[in-house]
């Protein structure tokens, strides 16, 4: 009897543990799952594009965010334009956003297509540990529409949430890491910039070409003419620029944006991934090593 009643003090303590009632919410969802889910209480939808555009029209209760109000900018002894923030200083801007420990996250892109945009606010909540609590909406904006859903001018009051130190994931590597890729078993470096950049057909951070060792993903194939990601897609365009199932996947670009996209579409592939951070705005500029043609 007493064994029983342990058992079912136990069930409980569980059911009220977010680390153990919860399974990972899905990379990517969609407008009608969003549609039923719009009135959730825990539900937290991130619209990221211009203020502009956000005020012409957004989803239902969406709260405005750009990847610069949750970045390291430059300043004295930081050049570099996008960079992660520490965990502290993150935390507090995310609360403010009204973002919890138990929070479910939606990111989406507004009418302007700022995939990349929306793709790096989700490796930063993925960074701070919020990454299997966050999903993004596949379409953005356009899809949203699509679905026959309205959009919204009032801007929602935001109640400041509150998030639990926990470590930072290690999502993003230095330039002695990327040097040591060639030597890493099962790891593929990608380039996520546009083929002319890749190619040295233009300049890119003082640079033509691409870190010694790199294939190309260009980010913008990620997702299709509506701007939406099929993941049956994806899987062909990564095995066709050679990226091998269980590959870790290391993606860099012009300053940390555009490889986010690359990071997304590892991630949904079931890759282990990281970005360089710093990508070709470090490399290039402060001379970490070859740029080849």
């Amino acid at each position: 009897m007493k064994l029983a009643r342990l058992f079912v003090l136990l069930s409980g303590v569980a059911a009220a543990t977010p680390s153990l009632a919860q399974t990972p919410a899905p990379l990517l969802i969609d407008a009608a799952w969003l549609a039923q889910h719009i009135n959730d209480r825990n539900l937290v939808v991130l619209h990221v594009d211009d203020e502009a555009d956000y005020k012409a029209g957004h989803i239902p209760g969406a709260r405005f965010v750009t990847m610069q109000q949750v970045s390291r900018m430059p300043g004295p002894g930081n050049p570099l334009v996008l960079e992660l923030l520490p965990p502290d200083d993150l935390r507090t801007r995310l609360q403010a956003l009204g973002i919890s420990d138990d929070s479910r996250i939606v990111v989406y892109f507004g009418r302007n297509g700022g995939f990349p945009s929306a793709t790096r606010i989700v490796l930063t909540l993925d960074y701070i540990g919020l990454g299997g609590q966050t999903s993004m909406l596949n379409g953005g904006t356009p899809a949203w529409t699509r679905g026959g859903h309205a959009l919204s001018t009032a801007v929602p009051a935001v109640t400041p949430g509150t998030l639990s130190a926990r470590p930072a994931r290690a999502v993003a590597v230095d330039a002695e890491f990327v040097k040591s890729v060639a030597q890493k078993p099962a790891h593929t470096l990608v380039d996520g910039r546009a083929a002319v950049f890749y190619t040295g057909i233009q300049e890119s951070m003082g640079g033509r070409g691409h870190i010694p060792g790199a294939v190309n993903i260009p980010f913008t194939d990620i997702i299709d003419s509506e701007l939406m990601v099929d993941r049956a897609r994806v899987e062909k365009l990564f095995r066709s620029a050679g990226v091998k199932p269980g590959d870790t996947v290391v993606a860099y670009c012009h300053i940390g944006q555009q490889g986010t996209a690359v990071v997304f579409g590892a991630r949904l592939l079931g890759h282990e991934v990281v970005l360089y951070d710093g990508s070709m705005q470090d490399w290039a500029s402060n001379k970490r090593g070859e740029v080849v043609k």
